[in-house]
């Protein structure tokens, strides 16, 4: 069960990852061009909204049920907090991906109360970036030392 909901959070990565330039890009280029909020921004950004709750779900049963990495860490959390492999998957990873979640959600909610075309464009930008950066940042890519691969294996 691990294998299988490791690979799918590793997978879900890219979903969310190009949920989110799609998001991140559509606002910029709405905020350049001065053009208006359409169906297909908003569509945009609740598909950023859908990928993270959906990533954020599956991270959180393997955080509290399924990983041995975590189970590892709570068992001393001492040890763990001296281990920079453990830290991050037990605290730096959870932490970065929550405040990630918490700006998206944040951005979403603020563009639908924004009033205005070029209100909405510039808010989506600046929270949805922000979003995508602090992902791209707590993920473990391959070339960090806790890093994992670009695709899993099966």
């Amino acid at each position: 069960m691990y294998a299988i909901t490791i690979a799918l959070h590793s997978l879900l990565r890219w979903v969310v990852i190009a949920f989110g330039l799609l998001a991140v890009l559509r606002a910029i280029s709405g905020v350049s061009g001065r053009r208006p909020w359409t169906p297909s921004d908003d569509r945009a950004g609740r598909l950023f909204v859908i990928g993270v709750d959906t990533q954020m779900l599956v991270g959180l049963i393997l955080y509290g049920l399924l990983s041995p990495i975590t189970y590892t860490a709570f068992a001393d959390m001492g040890a763990a907090m001296k281990d920079p492999a453990l830290r991050f998957y037990a605290v730096e990873h959870l932490v970065i991906m929550l405040g990630a979640i918490a700006l998206v959600h944040i951005g979403r909610s603020r563009l639908r109360k924004a009033h205005g075309d070029a209100a909405r464009h510039r808010t989506a930008a600046i929270f949805f970036t922000l979003g995508l950066l602090l992902i791209l940042v707590g993920t473990p890519w391959p070339f960090r030392a806790i890093g994992r691969s670009l695709l899993p294996s099966f």
